[in-house]
């Protein structure tokens, strides 16, 4: 069981015209936020059908996925991870984090994010220290601070907000409409559990909000109440 095996199962299910379309979704574009990234052509089900068949591929294995030029590949190599860490136990679940941390280069477009970090990141540092989400913020790079508002998803379903208000007041001001959609998400993600505290953190900060991050975290939210914040 090796990546080479998994990889010509994924050249096998290749198709020409989905990896043209890919190209344009991603927006793998000059100047774009996926620039020169190469696609298959795979949807996501047949990756999870491969993924689970190779399972318990091992980390070394699996870390070259993760680092391969097919985005179907990267993607395929961190359903692994994520499924692996979702069975482990806490000294395996340790190493995958670490693998993930040392390839977060690779982890280099959204779907790619959202897919991993939850589980990888967020649910492993449940009841540790996370400051490492803070030096993931602070590297300035797109994709790690994305990594570290998305994982914040795993503590706002245990009613744990603290991080995610203050890695969303750091990130407020973010250049990208893609960080702004990823705060928003997770602003609306606490909305679920706690409506008043994420009212208490909108009126502290919605003259801040970029529109688009505004937008997605009142979009649960009454007409009348959506109106409210959109014009302070």
């Amino acid at each position: 069981m090796t990546y080479e095996d998994v990889k010509a199962e994924l050249l096998a299910l290749g198709n020409p015209e989905k990896a043209s379309f890919f190209k344009r979704f991603f927006k793998t574009g000059p100047g774009q936020y996926g620039e020169g990234d190469q696609f298959l052509g795979i949807s996501v089900p047949p990756q999870r059908v491969v993924a689970q068949k190779y399972r318990l591929l091992p980390l070394d294995e699996t870390e070259k996925l993760v680092r391969d030029p097919f985005h179907e590949c990267r993607l395929t190599g961190l359903i692994i991870w994520t499924n692996q860490a979702r069975r482990s136990g806490e000294a395996n679940r340790k190493l995958i984090f670490d693998y993930y941390l040392r390839n977060k280069s690779f982890v280099n477009n959204w779907d790619l994010v959202d897919t991993s970090c939850p589980e990888i990141v967020g649910t492993y540092l449940l009841d540790k220290d996370r400051s490492v989400l803070y030096e993931l913020v602070g590297e300035n790079q797109l994709w790690s601070q994305r990594i570290a508002m998305v994982s914040t998803i795993a503590f706002i379903r245990k009613n744990q907000f603290q991080d995610a208000f203050q890695l969303a007041e750091r990130l407020l001001d973010h250049r990208h409409d893609l960080m702004h959609k990823a705060v928003g998400w997770m602003l609306r993600e606490v909305g679920k559990k706690n409506s008043d505290a994420l009212e208490e953190f909108l009126h502290d900060h919605a003259g801040r909000f970029p529109r688009t991050a505004l937008r997605y975290a009142i979009e649960r939210f009454e007409p009348a109440r959506r109106k409210y914040y959109l014009a302070l």
